[in-house]
């Protein structure tokens, strides 16, 4: 849509020399979510990929789970007063059967660029609205995922590589997924870490994707609850963070037997949760 960054005016010093310049910048405009035509949620996102968006927030949600339970994704037209197209309103329409959240004004979601699904911080919710334990093997005959540590510390360089608008703006967050190979499948950009993932998790919904049991989900910033609660309930088994996970992040990875990895810088990291996923003793044995 274009609208992924904008220009401004800015007064740049620099050892004392004052020059005035043009600086691109990542857009942020919130976004509303309405389920059959009843307003669900608002974030304040970075334009683009806004139908994933909402899709991958609904697989959060617990509403979606399966590509045959959406039915269509539109923008809403005549969204403002003079009945003009924002593109900052999207109406999902799920097919006939899906169970519909209880939308309520209480029940009305806000979230922001850092919050993610803010007052939801619950590990019961997430146990019971959750599609798929997570499995390695998915019910194949493969071996359970296991990855090395040189694996992991290669990742972050491999998503920064691909942050395109990051390389023009140096303020958007990233979310990346990964195969048990270090292949990378799909990044996503936005200005909210949690709208990154929901981006990456929608798309594979709407290709038939989940759950999407061997693959690692890498975040550029920290690893919140909402960040874990979304790779849970895209039956994503391994989280890794380059910089610090919270306390209900690890409780629900324990919990769901998610392997959490966090400040995953160069060689070092810590793994918080799921230690079974990662080869210690042959990282133990290389030191």
């Amino acid at each position: 849509m274009g609208r992924v960054t904008e220009r401004r005016k800015v007064i740049r010093i620099r050892d004392g020399a004052v020059s005035t310049r043009p600086d691109t910048l990542v857009a942020e405009e919130p976004l509303e979510i309405r389920l059959n035509g009843k307003p669900l949620a608002i974030t304040m996102r970075t334009p683009g990929d806004d139908f994933a968006l909402a899709a991958g927030f609904l697989v959060s949600e617990g509403v979606l789970g399966r590509a045959e339970e959406l039915r269509n994704i539109v923008y809403c037209a005549g969204a403002t007063a003079d009945g003009s197209n924002t593109y900052n309103v999207v109406d999902v329409t799920t097919a006939p059967g899906v169970v519909m959240p209880d939308i309520t004004l209480e029940r009305n979601v806000y979230t922001t660029s850092s919050c993610g699904l803010c007052g939801k911080a619950s590990l019961d919710a997430v146990r019971t609205t959750a599609r798929w334990p997570i499995d390695d093997t998915h019910g194949d005959t493969a071996p359970p995922v296991r990855l090395g540590p040189e694996l992991l510390a290669s990742l972050p360089d491999r998503l920064r590589a691909a942050q395109r608008v990051f390389d023009r703006t140096g303020g958007l967050h990233a979310a990346a997924l990964f195969t048990e190979d270090g292949e990378l499948v799909d990044i996503r950009e936005d200005v909210g870490r949690h709208n990154a993932v929901d981006k990456l998790v929608g798309r594979a919904l709407q290709d038939g994707r989940l759950p999407l049991s061997r693959t690692v989900l890498l975040v550029s910033g920290r690893a919140s609850f909402e960040l874990a609660q979304k790779a849970v309930m895209a039956g994503i088994p391994v989280l890794a963070a380059v910089s610090a996970p919270s306390s209900l992040a690890v409780d629900l990875a324990a919990e769901s037997n998610l392997t959490l990895v966090g400040f995953l810088r160069g060689a070092s990291m810590n793994v918080y949760a799921g230690e079974h996923r990662i080869a210690l003793r042959a990282a133990a044995g290389q030191g």
